[in-house]
């Protein structure tokens, strides 16, 4: 594959965003995140953070939610079914307090959970608004990586328990179980509740654990550059989570048949602080580049072809190409950069993952802002997920890769519809 070059500093990162209205009408930026269920904001709060700068050294304020301030707001009790640690009320009557920590070493959200009502508007009357009383976090105090530069208007939790906004959505009645994420290529994007997918998609079963079920998949195959390894993997598909995390064999495996096929001088210089272990070096005129094609399998037989597994970087001494898979230590995460040109769908009533190549362009109120954030964001997944990785068997087989369903430029879509931006930062872990 020929990869042009888009060049952009490091400081950057692709991660997305979400605005939201409350009453009387205020908006917040937060992250959009699959891998953690609760939606807080930053909330009568003394340490929080307060804006950020744009590319152009503009100001970006952000709003920080306050109950007094909205006529549709109230506390949850310890009473409420969705309270979670009711051992920690003093009574039924209490206001129920929340913790979540993340994955991120030292980053978690602690407050109390309220109600107040979401506008939303939909696909088939975009001018009436429908409301939705939803539970989320009152973030009184953040730590870690959210106050420096991850989610720092608040964490859009997408996960699967039943205070997550796609349950509420769904226990009440004003969508179906399912919604869907787009990841446009060029750094647009659109997540629409109720979306169950579309004729032609891919699909693979989510693993389920019965005590906190996550969008956990199988990889069974994995193809680079013709080359091709039986797997078995378990991932989930994290949309707080920047770039892709791997444990071995399956990092390794796909690491080293990538390098197999570089062409260009592989980066050797351990003061960038990259988080890659897989960098190539660019020379000072060079406009394209060629990179492998990478493909996984998924289970089931369903092909998942991977876009954008690559970063292109410019550091102090030159520009640089990243494989954009990081190496871990515990859970395997397939993160936003893997999701890029498709439609991904998370169909929490069949159960199922599902994908189809897309340009996100039917956008039609959407907005970019080019925020740049100073600092790391590592994953902001929950703690609790497990996604281990069994073991490789290797095996060569000629050819390219299994083709992708050629991208479509309109996108079906359901029921509720909000546009998000994909604001590009890189930071660095």
């Amino acid at each position: 594959m020929i990869r042009r070059l888009l060049r952009f500093s490091t400081g950057t990162k692709l991660i997305d965003w979400m605005t939201w209205d409350w009453t009387p009408a205020v908006s917040f930026l937060v992250a959009l995140d699959t891998g953690s269920d609760l939606f807080w904001l930053p909330c009568d709060c003394s340490k929080c953070v307060r804006g950020l700068k744009t590319s152009d050294n503009q100001m970006i304020e952000f709003n920080i939610y306050s109950l007094n301030s909205s006529n549709t707001s109230s506390k949850v009790p310890c009473s409420s079914a969705l309270c979670e640690q009711q051992k920690q009320c003093s009574s039924p009557q209490s206001n129920c307090p929340y913790e979540v920590l993340y994955l991120s070493n030292g980053t978690s959200s602690t407050g109390v959970l309220v109600e107040d009502v979401l506008h939303l508007t939909t696909d088939e009357d975009k001018t009436k608004a429908v409301e939705a009383k939803i539970t989320f976090g009152c973030g009184q105090t953040q730590t870690g990586s959210f106050l420096n530069g991850a989610a720092p208007n608040g964490l859009f939790g997408l996960g699967m328990d039943n205070v997550s906004v796609p349950s509420i959505l769904a226990n009440e009645n004003l969508a179906s179980n399912s919604f869907s994420m787009c990841f446009g290529v060029d750094g647009v994007g659109r997540i629409t509740f109720g979306d169950r997918g579309s004729s032609g998609q891919g699909e693979t079963p989510f693993n389920l654990r019965q005590s906190h079920p996550t969008y956990n998949v199988s990889i069974t195959q994995v193809n680079v550059g013709g080359n091709t390894a039986d797997l078995d993997v378990n991932a989930i598909f994290d949309s707080g989570t920047s770039f892709t995390y791997l444990n071995d064999p399956a990092y390794t495996l796909i690491s080293e048949n990538f390098n197999n096929f570089a062409t260009e001088k592989r980066h050797t210089s351990n003061s960038s602080g990259l988080p890659f272990e897989y960098c190539y070096d660019l020379s000072a005129n060079q406009t394209s580049f060629e990179y492998p094609i990478v493909n996984l399998t998924m289970k089931g037989g369903d092909y998942f072809f991977v876009n954008d597994p690559i970063i292109v970087i410019s550091l102090q001494g030159g520009d640089v190409y990243c494989l954009g898979i990081v190496k871990s230590d515990n859970v395997n995460i397939i993160g936003q950069n893997f999701m890029t040109g498709y439609r991904i769908v998370f169909d929490r009533e069949r159960m199922v993952l599902g994908w189809k190549a897309s340009y996100c362009y039917d956008l039609e109120a959407s907005n970019t802002l080019p925020v740049n954030p100073p600092t790391a964001v590592p994953p902001a997944i929950a703690v609790n997920p497990e996604a281990t990785s069994g073991n490789a068997n290797n095996t060569n087989i000629s050819g390219a890769s299994p083709s992708i369903t050629s991208p479509s430029r309109h996108l079906k879509t359901l029921f509720y519809a909000l546009t998000f931006a994909l604001i590009p930062f890189f930071a660095l872990i």
